[in-house]
């Protein structure tokens, strides 16, 4: 018998819905912990996190790494910016290309909320044993890349939000 994942007939049953869904609920943890505790938001967190992890990338690259538009990680960034926790250099040859940094304040933030955060993840993965973390490893490798190929091979419209979420055809 087809279990519900492959053959779905309702919401509760489709992958991304269910991911959206966990998401959102383990995910009001962190959103509480940054913005309540910490000071910043959820992307915030984000960019701080992976500049803890690769100091001096370019902004471009950063709106890669964290898969933000361009514009959604410049907002971050020049918050952070103005809360001291990120330093904007400015490109020698180029000055729209920055390099980004944390400063001593951003590193400290860091240190204190990474724990945090993971000992959420650890809670979640803690009703898994060893085999079955794996084997959700092994998945998630499996489903990103199998996404990144189908978005790259997509022929889709972009979504425009203002108008709805999807270009209206005029009527003529």
């Amino acid at each position: 018998m087809p279990h519900r994942l492959d053959e779905p007939v309702a919401l509760d049953d489709l992958l991304l819905y269910r991911l959206s869904r966990l998401l959102a609920t383990a995910g009001s943890m962190v959103i509480r912990l940054c913005e309540g505790r910490f000071g910043i938001t959820r992307r915030e967190w984000r960019v701080l996190a992976l500049l803890a992890q690769h100091p001096g990338l370019m902004s471009s690259q950063l709106a890669e790494r964290v898969q933000l538009d361009r514009a959604r990680t410049s907002r971050a960034v020049t918050s952070l910016v103005a809360k001291q926790l990120v330093l904007r250099q400015a490109g020698e040859a180029d000055r729209r290309q920055a390099r980004l940094a944390l400063t001593p304040a951003g590193r400290e933030l860091y240190r204190e909320l990474f724990p945090l955060v993971s000992a959420i993840h650890r809670d979640l993965l803690g009703v898994l044993d060893a085999r079955q973390r794996d084997t959700l490893h092994t998945a998630l490798e499996r489903m990103q890349a199998k996404a990144e190929s189908l978005v790259a091979m997509a022929d889709l419209p972009k979504a425009d939000r203002r108008r709805g979420g999807r270009a209206r055809r005029t009527m003529g």
